[in-house]
């Protein structure tokens, strides 16, 4: 098949995923066209056969107040599909890029060698924030039900979609994959000796630092960890909040273990090594970030929020505690940095799930069938398979 992915290609989970599945994809033998404004950053480093990009080009015009980005990507997707045969346009996000990729349909007019298809991966943002705006919310209702077809990453986001928007359409479920070969435990070279010289436990956070990932809770988190175990905090990523939290963690007297380090490419090097992994995120679509510390065997404590309750099961694969309970997540924190036995059994049994649910090699022909079946214009839902008990209670015991 021929597949034009059009995604952010920025950090966050939505781009990561985009990337990945086009790598896979090309890897089993489609020809596969990611357009976007810049080089996905995970292909930057690690070029794939059967893969190409396909530049975006826009200008700033004053008279329109903003830019034309989406006009553009709609031209590019044009040109591409002209140029190349592309058969499918797999949109991760609703708002801009599947409405890019109808407007590239229409405006082909007759012009390609055959209809566009469009297939529209739901990723969060688009439905718990853009999507919700009132500006856009009449558009992303209609990029959802106009979509040949749609998929979710978590159940959470499909219910929270059909909630919002009243859809009736089918939305089929495709989870979130990790590449197994390369997030594990013990790859060299491992940053432990940088951070830790002394032994000190590490303790790690990876995110855009928006609000929604509460950064001043890893923080806080931290600060309490680091009163009953020798711990220093590594934050990878960069964003909007990371300056209220090193301005909190001055505060605290904590600075000096606090080690921001910006956007890393290969952030699989800082997961090899760390023991602990924070993300008490307000809510979470899927939650990549934390499923890749699982494929490392990192514990990961995170907040019941979203589809974190599909991904952990709390005690056995992970720790969730309730959205902001700062005690609670720092009291399982201390528990797991002074059991190594029960932070093997949380490991292992994590890398288990992430081969047994999350495999690339599981995750990848859910997408091929689908899109053999939008192609033979034959799509329906995939059967629905049964739900995971996802239930718990929070409790000082395990």
């Amino acid at each position: 098949m021929k597949i034009g992915i059009v995604c952010a290609p920025t950090y966050g989970g939505s781009g990561v995923v985009a990337t990945e599945v086009g790598r896979f994809l090309a890897r089993r033998g489609h020809e596969v066209h990611f357009i976007s404004s810049e080089v996905p950053f995970r292909l930057l480093h690690d070029p794939e056969a059967n893969v190409r990009f396909h530049e975006v080009q826009t200008l700033e015009y004053p008279v329109l107040n903003g830019n034309l980005y989406g006009i553009a990507l709609a031209s590019k997707i044009i040109q591409v599909a002209q140029e190349t045969g592309l058969e499918i346009i797999h949109a991760h996000y609703a708002i801009p890029h599947t409405i890019s990729a109808f407007l590239a349909r229409e405006a082909a007019n007759g012009g390609l060698a055959r209809p566009l298809k469009v297939v529209t991966t739901l990723h969060g943002t688009d439905i718990t924030l853009v999507g919700q705006a009132a500006s856009f919310f009449p558009v992303a209702r209609y990029a959802i039900n106009a979509s040949d077809a749609v998929t979710s990453v978590s159940q959470w986001l499909k219910d929270e979609t059909v909630r919002v928007f009243d859809i009736k359409r089918p939305i089929e479920i495709i989870p979130n994959f990790v590449d197994v070969a390369k997030f594990r435990r013990g790859l060299t070279p491992c940053k432990r000796s940088v951070f830790a010289p002394n032994g000190e436990k590490i303790a790690l956070h990876i995110s855009n630092f928006r609000p929604v990932k509460r950064i001043e809770d890893v923080v806080r988190i931290f600060a309490r960890i680091r009163q009953e175990v020798p711990t220093v905090l590594v934050m990878v990523g960069d964003g909007p909040d990371r300056d209220r939290a090193a301005h909190l963690a001055c505060r605290l007297g904590i600075s000096h273990d606090v080690h921001f380090l910006g956007k890393q490419d290969a952030i699989e090097i800082f997961m090899s090594c760390a023991d602990l992994f924070l993300f008490p995120s307000e809510y979470e679509s899927f939650g990549l970030a934390a499923l890749e510390a699982m494929a490392c065997e990192i514990p990961v404590v995170a907040s019941a929020s979203g589809g974190l309750n599909e991904v952990i099961r709390h005690g056995e694969t992970g720790f969730l505690a309730p959205v902001g309970d700062v005690d609670a997540m720092a009291a399982l924190g201390v528990r797991v940095l002074r059991d190594e036995a029960l932070a093997h059994r949380i490991g292992q049994a994590a890398r288990q799930e992430v081969h047994d649910l999350y495999l690339q090699d599981i995750i990848i022909p859910q997408y091929e069938r689908l899109y053999e079946r939008v192609l033979a214009g034959s799509y329906m839902v995939a059967p629905k398979s049964e739900s995971r008990e996802t239930t718990y209670q929070f409790a000082d015991g395990i």
